[in-house]
């Protein structure tokens, strides 16, 4: 994939060496070319120094070629703008913003934007651990849903797949083995240390942790 990523802090540095390990083209944009430094001597991409917003710097970065866009400064209209203009000037097929208002990230995702919030990310977490440290509502978009692990112990053990799920409520999605990962039928029998990542429907996870004595 070609990829242009808008600021070269702690996050955008990291994206950038992840997508450039697994071979992606990469472009980096930063005001401060000091904050280049952070790419180490592995980074293989590009690096441009200015506005991820400017149009003539963006097309010099090639973004009418882009398949995705990232904008990741620590300024939230920097990251709105230069978003809007990958999305509407280049029509750049994915289109990311990180967003540190909270309310802010609300209107715009409304917007059509695809908005990331790190205090909302952070906030769930936090949530999601206090109510149960093996759920984790952040990992699936909506609200509603979550995904849980369960660990096969006790009466767990030899039962079916079939029998494990809840229609509407449950529905086991994969087996994390000692062998390695399975995605299973519904006859998969469950063996002893088996975890089970499972989707759950958040307001059912008391019902699921009775039932399941998890």
């Amino acid at each position: 994939m070609y990829v242009i990523i808008v600021g070269c802090g702690r996050v955008g540095s990291e994206l950038a060496k992840l997508l450039s390990a697994e071979g992606h083209n990469v472009v980096v944009i930063d005001k401060s070319r000091d904050s280049f430094e952070r790419l180490g001597g592995v980074f293989n991409g590009l690096t441009l120094a200015g506005e991820g917003f400017d149009l003539e710097l963006l097309r010099q970065a090639g973004a009418e070629k882009a398949d995705a866009f990232c904008a990741l400064t620590d300024g939230d209209n920097t990251n709105l703008i230069s978003a809007q203009v990958a999305k509407k000037i280049f029509n750049v097929p994915k289109v990311f913003a990180r967003v540190y208002d909270p309310q802010r990230a609300h209107i715009y995702s409304a917007l059509g934007l695809n908005i990331i919030s790190g205090t909302i990310l952070f906030a769930a977490m936090l949530r999601d651990k206090i109510i149960e440290s093996r759920f984790s509502s952040y990992l699936i978009e909506t609200k509603e849903l979550g995904v849980i692990e369960i660990e096969v112990s006790g009466a767990l053990i030899g039962k079916k797949v079939q029998e494990i799920n809840m229609p509407g409520e449950l529905m086991v999605v994969t087996i994390r083995r000692i062998d390695g990962v399975v995605i299973p039928e519904a006859d998969t029998t469950l063996k002893a240390k088996d975890t089970l990542m499972a989707v759950v429907k958040v307001s059912s996870l008391k019902k699921i942790k009775q039932r399941l004595n998890i």
